[in-house]
């Protein structure tokens, strides 16, 4: 089924992304048990609600626009397009997945440490978030091609 994934909540989404590739593919149950430690982290460092903060880093991470390219002949051309609400959610979910896994590696950093800081700081905005970063270059290409 194509969309089949938008059956599945963000949380599941999320999870299936950090075992992507590396050193967690295929062990779901200990990416869900370090998800789930994260959040706990994250709701007793901040006294929030941490599944409010995990949407909030999603929000943030979804970039508006991307460039797709354009053949006029033989020549091909970036052209700035809106993206769809379901691109924006895989794309911020992917981002958000890609950059706990690679703050793991070749650190002492845990798959928890890593997730609790990447979401902290897509929620807060910072661009030295991995997914902030890369939403912040995507529509920067894209202005530039409008």
């Amino acid at each position: 089924m194509w969309f089949g994934k938008s059956k599945l909540s963000v949380v599941e989404r999320f999870i299936n992304g950090l075992m992507r590739t590396g050193r967690y593919s295929g062990k779901k149950l200990s990416t869900a048990k370090a998800f789930e430690a994260a959040l706990d982290r994250i709701a007793e460092r901040d006294g929030v609600n941490p599944l409010q903060v995990f949407v909030d880093a999603i929000s943030n991470a979804a970039p508006m626009e991307e460039i797709t390219r354009i053949k006029f002949g033989a020549v091909s051309q970036p052209k700035a397009v809106d993206s769809a609400p379901s691109r924006r959610l895989d794309v911020a979910i992917r981002h958000l997945a890609k950059g706990a896994t690679q703050a793991t590696h070749k650190s002492k950093k845990t798959l928890t440490q890593a997730i609790v800081t990447e979401i902290s700081k897509a929620a807060a905005g910072d661009v030295t978030s991995y997914a902030i970063g890369k939403k912040e270059e995507v529509e920067r290409i894209a202005a530039s091609a409008r």
